[in-house]
């Protein structure tokens, strides 16, 4: 059993999923300088439907700049967080990179989405909210 990345997910009534590193320990790790955090705050499409005002969802990608912005940690509050850490525990196993994700067809309208087209970074100030499609 190999003990590196293992997923996790707390199943309560809002899901929360991860594998890999929190953004504090990344940063302690290899450097602040060397790290780049993206991350979304989003309202699923099944949340609109049945008008649902349970608030916003976020997923947040941690990503070592040094490493060819290889993804060493993931993290998602939204629905089915569990299935989809699951999918991706394999892909940072494997390596993946921010460029890897974005190489992949997102499959509409699922919350996995959601962290393949995430593009705003902590580091750039810039309003991580998601609006429409």
């Amino acid at each position: 059993m190999d003990y590196v990345n293992i997923p996790t997910t707390v199943f309560t009534p809002m899901e929360y999923g991860c594998v890999g590193l929190s953004e504090e320990t990344a940063m302690e790790k290899y450097g602040k300088d060397n790290i780049e955090v993206y991350h979304s705050f989003f309202t699923p499409l099944e949340f609109y439907l049945p008008d649902k005002d349970i608030g916003e969802c976020y997923t947040k990608l941690i990503c070592n700049k040094k490493d060819k912005d290889r993804v060493i940690g993931f993290h998602v509050f939204g629905p089915n967080a569990g299935e989809i850490t699951q999918g991706y525990a394999v892909a940072i196993k494997m390596g993946a990179t921010k460029k890897d994700f974005e190489g992949t067809v997102g499959i509409h309208p699922t919350v996995s989405e959601e962290i393949i087209t995430t593009r705003i970074t902590k580091r750039s100030g810039d309003d991580p909210k998601k609006t429409g499609c």
